[in-house]
């Protein structure tokens, strides 16, 4: 029999965070489920090193670095029709025991959810904040201005639904570095939306299987745990600019016509702006770490 359930990652140049989502996932199902990785142009040899150590692991390569969402799409196109749930994850995802089973069982009592999401631990131990509502305009402004310097500011608290109990929920859209989803659901919205190098590629997904029809359900008894940023944490330059080029691209595409063009300008505008700053803060920051 076809196993109901499949696990695609994506790596580039992920290093020992592969081995240890691999290892992990052992205990995150009763069944250990086929893994594709679809690798970016890797240069470390981990994605060849874990095809060669575990059975149930095939390596993709996609041809070059051609983001997150359209090298997970390259990734479920491997995977036979029949399989019914793919597991999307970063290969910086550390699997709890039990976690797939328990997304896999809220599937079964949420038969309309199009993406199921885990609680997601950091590293430190506090809950990174993973379901949460789809930004409109005001929200997604006033959040990107203001997230960073005044964190608990109204616009961020709605954003992130920080007033909400962690409990089994339907929410906007759900972190992308662990999804659970649906293969027909996935598939009937053309799975990630590739223009989307990296980030946002998420909330997009979300909020078209929300306007698909689809639920997106979080499922807080299921645990991961994410060391995220470490591909963002190397290249400032190029990741902090597609997030703002990721987030311009979200909300035009939801503030169509010639009428709106105005508001479409001043997105671009600011988004540019905070861009640059953004990456000078950060490039100062690694300087002072590596003088420390």
């Amino acid at each position: 029999m076809t196993a109901p359930l499949a696990v695609v990652t994506v790596t580039y140049s992920s290093g020992a965070y592969l081995e240890t989502f691999l290892r992990s996932l052992a205990d995150a199902s009763a069944t250990l489920p086929p893994v594709v990785i679809a690798d970016n142009g890797s240069d470390d040899g981990a994605p060849e090193a874990a095809e060669e150590r575990y059975d149930n692991v095939t390596l993709v390569r996609t041809g070059g670095n051609i983001g997150y969402g359209g090298a997970m799409n390259r990734g479920v196109a491997e995977l036979d029709p029949e399989i019914e749930f793919v597991a999307i994850a970063n290969p910086d995802v550390e699997w709890r025991p039990g976690s797939l089973d328990a997304l896999l069982a809220a599937a079964q009592r949420w038969p309309d959810a199009g993406a199921l999401g885990p609680l997601i631990w950091e590293p430190d131990g506090s809950i990174y904040p993973s379901a949460r509502r789809v930004p409109d305009l005001v929200s997604g402004t006033g959040h990107a201005l203001l997230g960073s310097v005044w964190p608990s500011n109204p616009w961020t608290a709605a954003y992130r639904e920080d007033d909400a109990e962690p409990s089994e929920r339907v929410v906007g859209w759900l972190s992308g570095s662990c999804l659970l989803v649906r293969r027909s659901a996935f598939d009937a919205v053309g799975g990630f939306d590739a223009r989307y190098f990296m980030y946002m590629e998420d909330v997009d997904l979300g909020d078209r299987l929300g306007r698909a029809g689809w639920q997106n359900v979080y499922v807080p008894h299921a645990e991961i745990v994410h060391t995220k940023g470490h591909a963002a944490g190397r290249n400032p330059e190029k990741m902090l600019p597609a997030h703002h080029q990721s987030a311009y691209r979200f909300q035009a595409d939801r503030n169509p016509g010639p009428w709106r063009a105005p508001i479409r300008l001043a997105l671009r505008v600011g988004l540019a702006v905070r861009s640059r700053v953004a990456v000078r803060a950060a490039r100062r920051a690694l300087d002072r770490d590596h003088r420390s």
